[in-house]
């Protein structure tokens, strides 16, 4: 029996989520996957039916979710359901809700410089995730964090200072795993737009992140 996952796809139109949800959408169908997406934060709202899913994709930047609405996906995560995404898709998204951060791992504060050229340095070859995969170039934003220091770091990048030089040096994770209760959850910092997954490293550090936070 194929594995289902559930993508709910809204939010900020900047970052795309409706092409780099079908982007990952065509990808999980690949992996023999029924994929649901909803427009609509309310297909949060039912705990019973989000726990029929493997895997929850977030595809929506900033907006704001309800009470009523966050508490049945932080209570389907801890019950072992999947949660996993990518850029401001993930970790820009109901910057009023804290719960649903600490339930991320991460928050976007910052892109100093916006569209700059950087590298990512993976550091976990240990990890299915990143296993085989080697430092990689990218020409995008480059985010700035505040992370939860029990995340497992997979993949960071270091800045230079040019834009903001009080970070010169930093190293910053882009892409982590941790646990919210029983349920496994992936981050990836990359994809300001969908042809930023153009870069097949950043594209497969993504593809296996959501295979692997399903349950």
């Amino acid at each position: 029996m194929s594995k289902k996952a559930l993508m709910f796809v809204g939010g900020w139109d900047g970052h795309q989520p409706q092409q780099s949800a079908a982007l990952f959408a065509g990808l999980l169908h690949a992996a023999a996957y029924q994929v649901d997406s909803a427009d609509t934060l309310d297909v949060l709202l039912d705990g019973a039916h989000l726990l029929t899913y493997d895997l929850i994709v977030p595809v929506w930047t900033m907006g704001q979710i309800t009470p009523e609405q966050a508490a049945p996906l932080l209570a389907a995560v801890a019950a072992g359901v999947g949660l996993a995404g990518w850029h401001g898709c993930m970790a820009d998204s109901f910057r009023e809700n804290t719960d649903y951060q600490f339930m991320v791992g991460g928050q976007w504060v910052a892109h100093p410089g916006n569209i700059i050229d950087y590298t990512v340095q993976i550091t976990d070859h240990d990890h299915p995730i990143t296993a085989g995969l080697d430092d990689f170039a990218m020409h995008s934003e480059q985010y700035y964090m505040h992370i939860d220091p029990a995340n497992r770091v997979l993949a960071t990048t270091t800045f230079s200072g040019e834009h903001a030089a009080w970070t010169a040096g930093v190293v910053m994770p882009v892409t982590w795993t941790k646990q919210w209760g029983r349920g496994r959850v992936f981050y990836c910092s990359l994809g300001h737009v969908t042809a930023d997954f153009d870069v097949p490293a950043a594209r497969e550090m993504v593809r296996r992140g959501l295979l692997w936070a399903a349950r």
